[in-house]
């Protein structure tokens, strides 16, 4: 049996590696006594498979963690279990959704996941001059960053990553966001990726993050998107995302 987590990354815990993550949930499983798979050999390490890694610095609202189990869990114990897991996990994480990953489902979370939607809190301009920098990257054919892969460097497009940006004044850093300028965009991840780091500098060379935070992830799906994992209908607002939509 396999069962999907997910979870919440904010605060001081942002500055946490994703590798910190991952040993912070081997021993909340076992602080609870989740009944985890172990891998076989001479080292046995717990069955845990997480989704795209969050840069050391950004937020989430939305992590996944897929988690294999020796023996299946009832209806009672699955509802239980994002308390019990919100509860042994450290301050600014917390479990916010589980549920069983079907059986037909075989792609892991980082090959499933086509996009995310992230709030960006921006330092360096106005909302004016924000806005015409997005109107400008969103009109261009092409928008080209350098990167550096196995020593080389190479030239990419990330015009095609952009899926959406705008202006954002409901986003919900709103409140942290001090004199900053909100935004909110959609960028790809497939084949490669866009990280919002690189999204920030095609805006223009004065623009610095103040706070970035990932709202949600997205799998394409029968002409729509949906999310790996999404909330119920009775948690809180800011947390919800749209579950399907076009």
């Amino acid at each position: 049996m396999r069962v999907r987590a997910r979870f919440s990354k904010v605060g001081k815990v942002r500055f946490v590696s994703h590798r910190d993550v991952a040993r912070v949930w081997e021993r909340t499983l076992r602080r609870v006594e989740i009944p985890v798979a172990y891998s076989g050999g001479f080292s046995p390490r717990p069955r845990l498979h997480f989704g795209l890694a969050l840069s050391v610095g950004h937020e989430s609202m939305a992590e996944y963690l897929d988690i294999d189990m020796v023996n299946p869990m009832d209806d009672a114990e699955l509802s239980a279990l994002p308390a019990r897991l919100s509860d042994a996990l450290p301050a600014g994480m917390a479990c916010s959704a589980v549920a069983v990953v079907a059986d037909g489902d075989k792609l892991s979370l980082q090959e499933a996941v086509t996009s995310c939607t992230w709030a960006f809190v921006l330092d360096g301009g106005t909302g004016r001059e924000a806005e015409a920098a997005v109107a400008a990257l969103l009109a261009a054919e092409t928008v080209t960053v350098t990167r550096e892969r196995k020593g080389k460097t190479h030239t990419d497009d990330i015009r095609p990553y952009v899926r959406s940006l705008e202006l954002d004044a409901a986003s919900p850093l709103g409140q942290d966001a001090g004199t900053g300028v909100l935004l909110r965009g959609e960028i790809g991840t497939q084949p490669r990726g866009l990280r919002p780091v690189e999204l920030i500098g095609a805006l223009g060379p004065q623009w610095r993050e103040h706070r970035v935070c990932r709202l949600a992830q997205w799998i394409d799906h029968e002409g729509g998107r949906r999310e790996p994992l999404p909330l119920a209908d009775d948690a809180p607002s800011w947390q919800r995302t749209t579950a399907c939509a076009t």
